[in-house]
């Protein structure tokens, strides 16, 4: 049973009844959601916002544990029971497979989707000596961090993003990785010694991104949401997500990917948009990370995303975890129960 606390009705006096947006009460998930509210009240409706607290929140028990559902299950259990009207997620939280319940009604335009670092005495990657510790929540940022071959000792990370940031300003980390998203929307970037480029760390599939849900059969507020629809973004993550969605049948290992939609010319020279998608596998223990791309028309988003997958698959993705190397266990252990990961 979740506890649901509302805020203070901001349009008290109104004579229509709020939209309630459900949101999880960490500091990122409440200004995510906020960005959402105070675009629907610029555009002349109604909206506040409702805390609901998770399983995840009251547990201290790792995310791998507990699994990154529990963050979004809560919110969607009060969506399908009525008690809110819409719910924002970090869209690389939510599952892969489709609920009928409800609609994406909006995918608003994604902050820059990167990985960064967070490092003590300003350092970047490259920088941090042989046997800094490094933490981070992910399989995938581990994976791809011991693929780097730089010596680092990867710990594993629980809390929000404060706490996080705490354990490296305090001594206790030399490092972290986090989404430079999440440190763009609560306004601290100004910590952010390095934003890891895709070369080095592909990020989350729809890592940045964020999904504005509603029940599917709420066509005035599904109407309502579209405004707020960014095409490009939409694109972008549907090729992602189509990625991984097809790899998690397949296998089970760390994926990253990220896709943009770019200007490109076509065979009579005109401008046209291409969307570029590029994608990777990795081992646990970063003994290999497997990488492909492909660029397509954007309305074939979720077929590219279907094709990437395959090539992983045809260069070895299924069989990175029965390799002799894979099967040792990792320096520190991540479970890898499924590629997806929490946002914070």
């Amino acid at each position: 049973m979740t506890v649901v606390q509302e805020e203070e009705n901001v349009t008290a006096g109104s004579v229509r009844v709020p939209w309630r947006i459900g949101t999880r009460g960490s500091l990122l998930a409440v200004t995510q959601a906020g960005t959402i509210r105070d675009n629907l009240i610029a555009a002349g409706h109604d909206a506040e916002l409702v805390v609901v607290k998770t399983a995840g929140d009251l547990s201290s028990d790792p995310v791998q544990q507990i699994g990154v559902g529990v963050f979004t299950s809560a919110l969607r259990d009060e969506l399908a029971a009525g008690n809110i009207d819409i719910a924002v997620h970090s869209y690389k939280d939510l599952p892969t497979a489709q609920d009928p319940r409800f609609t994406i009604a909006a995918i608003p335009p994604r902050e820059d989707p990167r990985d960064a670092l967070v490092a003590r005495d300003g350092l970047v990657l490259g920088e941090l000596p042989a046997g800094a510790k490094v933490g981070t929540s992910a399989p995938r940022r581990a994976a791809q961090l011991r693929a780097l071959g730089l010596g680092l000792d990867i710990v594993p990370l629980r809390g929000n993003l404060d706490t996080r940031l705490r354990k490296v300003s305090e001594g206790e980390l030399d490092a972290v990785v986090v989404a430079r998203a999440g440190l763009a929307r609560i306004g601290r970037l100004d910590v952010v010694t390095e934003a890891l480029e895709p070369v080095q760390m592909l990020p989350a599939p729809a890592q940045g991104a964020l999904a504005v849900e509603c029940r599917s059969d709420d066509s005035e507020l599904i109407e309502a949401l579209t405004e707020l629809d960014d095409a490009a973004t939409r694109a972008s993550v549907i090729a992602e997500r189509s990625l991984l969605a097809e790899l998690e049948a397949g296998c089970t290992v760390p994926i990253g990917a990220i896709a943009e939609v770019v200007e490109s010319l076509d065979d009579d020279g005109r401008i046209v948009d291409e969307l570029s998608l590029r994608g990777c596998a990795a081992a646990v223990d970063g003994s290999d990370v497997l990488r492909a791309s492909v660029v397509g028309a954007p309305e074939r988003a979720a077929e590219l995303g279907r094709e990437l997958a395959q090539e992983l698959l045809d260069l070895g993705a299924r069989e990175l975890l029965s390799t002799p190397e894979a099967a040792v266990s990792p320096p520190t252990d991540f479970s890898n129960s499924s590629p997806m990961e929490n946002s914070r």
